[in-house]
């Protein structure tokens, strides 16, 4: 099992994905949280399980597509992962701050 760290720009990007949510629902806003966590708890037991992120062809750098968002993590070691961010599908990855540098 691996320990899975959030930084800070995930959990900001979750926010904001539910105060944009929240504007029409706020029930559909939590439960849309809520799938988030229940789906990047899995990766506890299956780290490997998302795809590689194809723009960034790095084997550590992968990826969780719940609906139509993208939940980046970084395998940091065999003990460790790190949830980068949160991104709706249709946006470009270099407009995240996290990879604005790629």
């Amino acid at each position: 099992m691996v320990k899975v760290k959030w930084n800070e720009e995930a959990l900001d990007d979750i926010d904001e994905i539910a105060e944009y949510i929240a504007m029409d629902s706020f029930t559909y806003a939590k439960i849309q949280v809520e799938i988030f966590f229940d789906r990047v708890h899995h990766l506890k037991d299956n780290p490997f399980i998302g795809a590689m992120v194809p723009e960034l062809n790095d084997k550590n750098i992968r990826q969780l597509v719940e609906g139509n968002y993208r939940i980046i993590y970084e395998l940091l070691n065999s003990t460790t992962i790190e949830i980068l961010c949160v991104i709706h599908g249709s946006r470009l990855l270099q407009k995240h701050p996290t990879f604005k540098d790629v």
